[in-house]
């Protein structure tokens, strides 16, 4: 199996929390989606013999692609690779691009999932993230979608918002439900450095993430979950039956994929790459034959930590006979030494030997993972 990531480097506006690469100018734009098209040209060989499960498109925000670009893309795609007839194909959109007329177009591609980025339902929040939609938008968009024939979409949610009580967070979680969301991801806040948010912070402008109270929407959200009937999946993530997202699993379970565009990320199980974060030195070098990418191969201690850092977010969890089949004998005698304070503490559960995260354990994911690391 295997996977294909498009990142489209296009906003309409900068989001204040945001640190992905992307532009608000629309300048070079039929450059650049003809300079994806040669860069998965050149590069359809890391996959060949390969077929595509998923493809993705991220960004940025993808769906300012009209229906007819995005046709364009994935024939190019389909010339080159082999893709599943049961392919999941996912636009990630955001609610003030998707029009009834849109929708409807949409329907006349390959598109199959859409992700949603509502990101809240209350104005207040929106409008100090900038975001371009409104709560009734948001509320709106999700029937639309619905009545336009995609049964398959997520939402994105995000916690942690300065101002963002207990009770408007259930509001929030109440609002999937209402809705009859499948798929549901929810991030905690993050002020990254160089973002309009961290000049908020350190002028005093808002008050920063309050991490106890983040916490709190985390375990709402768990709860939530578990009475919604969502499979707590990953960390960030929640779907009903059959709706689990195949692409972002892909990621977890370590499987070959392959990133176009600027920005973009690749990794075929012991070599990661990245493409250059800026629009024209990634036009630059396609155009003149040039390597878009910088590389690194992993050693046998990062594919290990990087085992472990993605298997163990998930509700699979780490197979102690996966761990023994795949790294030395000496890494499974490290987890296993490393594991034992966290199964004592009840963050840890060792279930017929696979290693999974209790709801205690969730909420420092990040640093068990960390302590299980061989350094």
């Amino acid at each position: 199996m295997s996977h294909l990531y498009l990142h489209i480097p296009f906003c309409k506006q900068a989001c204040h929390y945001c640190d992905f690469h992307f532009s608000t100018s629309q300048k070079n734009r039929k450059e650049i989606l003809q300079a994806m098209m040669k860069e998965l040209e050149l590069r359809k060989h890391s996959l060949s013999g390969k077929t595509l499960e998923t493809i993705y498109f991220g960004g940025g925000t993808p769906s300012q692609l009209s229906s007819d670009e995005l046709k364009f893309i994935l024939d190019e795609i389909d010339t080159h690779f082999s893709i599943a007839e049961k392919a999941e194909i996912t636009l990630e959109a955001n609610p003030d691009d998707l029009s009834n007329s849109y929708l409807k177009s949409l329907r006349h591609t390959p598109v199959n999932r859409l992700s949603i980025g509502i990101q809240s339902f209350r104005d207040e929040d929106l409008k100090l993230m900038n975001r371009a939609h409104t709560a009734k938008e948001a509320e709106s968009v999700v029937m639309r979608a619905q009545d336009a024939g995609f049964a398959n979409l997520t939402v994105d949610l995000i916690y942690g918002i300065p101002g963002l009580d207990e009770s408007a967070w259930k509001k929030n979680l109440d609002r999937i439900n209402e809705l009859d969301v499948p798929h549901l991801s929810s991030y905690c806040l993050t002020v990254e450095p160089k973002t309009a948010f961290a000049q908020f912070v350190k002028s005093g402008k808002i008050a920063p993430v309050d991490d106890e109270l983040a916490s709190e929407h985390f375990r709402q959200l768990i709860q939530f979950a578990k009475e919604n009937e969502f499979e707590h999946y990953e960390i960030s993530n929640f779907a009903k039956k059959d709706f689990v997202a195949k692409h972002n699993s892909s990621y977890w379970f370590g499987e070959s994929y392959l990133g176009i565009g600027p920005s973009a990320h690749s990794f075929d199980g012991s070599v990661r790459r990245w493409n250059v974060s800026n629009n024209m030195k990634y036009l630059n070098a396609i155009s003149i034959g040039e390597k878009t990418f910088e590389e690194e191969v992993l050693t046998e201690n990062e594919r290990y930590n990087e085992y472990v850092m993605t298997h163990l977010r998930t509700m699979w969890g780490i197979s102690s006979k996966e761990l023994k089949e795949k790294f030395p004998n000496n890494y499974f005698e490290h987890f296993t030494i490393e594991s034992e304070k966290w199964i004592a503490s009840e963050d840890l559960k060792n279930n017929a030997d696979v290693f999974i995260l209790t709801e205690k354990g969730k909420l420092i994911a990040d640093r068990i993972a960390s302590d299980l690391f061989e350094v």
